[in-house]
């Protein structure tokens, strides 16, 4: 475990980073953003993050990215869903086609080259009990960032999205040949 506070750098891929909330001097949350991007480029495994602000609005950016990634991949299957249940009316599914598009190069435009797309927030209580490194040690206003593959999750939902899109074409050239 790496108390990130106590100015600690030597993180891994398999430490507990854990963010304090110590104000010891004006520039404090200036502090703590970049003791988040040290753990999250070391790719420590679990971090927790005990300033408010700071895990308040990384978990909203984590939540925004995910929900660009559902609706791209929810878009783009209703898209080819109803090009064929309705194939005769192609401009039914093509706004959803062109959803998923815009939600895929959003994502990819603004979330995925950032270290912070690969943690996912962590909630349940009992998921965290699990981690017997972090017994006792996890505040409850803290924020507790995982991090998870989401190579799967990047190579879903741009091709769902590719294929939407393609199908569309396809349904709007074949309907007007």
């Amino acid at each position: 475990m790496v108390d990130i506070g106590a100015g600690d750098s030597d993180m891994g891929p398999d430490d507990i980073a854990i963010i304090r909330e110590v104000y010891d001097n004006e520039n404090a949350h200036e502090a703590f953003e970049l003791e988040l991007e040290k753990a999250l480029e070391a790719g420590c495994s679990i971090i927790v993050v005990e300033p408010s602000r700071l895990g308040d609005e990384t978990a909203r950016w984590i939540s925004v990215g995910n929900c660009l990634h559902k609706t791209a991949v929810l878009s783009g299957i209703f898209a080819v869903g109803t090009g064929l249940i309705w194939n005769e009316r192609p401009y039914l599914c093509t706004p959803l086609a062109a959803l998923s598009l815009l939600c895929t190069g959003l994502y990819t435009i603004s979330w995925q080259f950032d270290p912070c797309c690969q943690y996912q927030v962590e909630t349940g209580t009992d998921k965290l009990g699990k981690h017997p490194a972090l017994a006792g040690v996890v505040p409850a206003s803290s924020v507790v960032l995982v991090r998870k593959d989401n190579s799967r999750r990047k190579i879903l939902h741009t091709s769902v999205s590719l294929l939407a899109t393609a199908f569309c074409a396809w349904r709007i050239y074949d309907t007007y040949k």
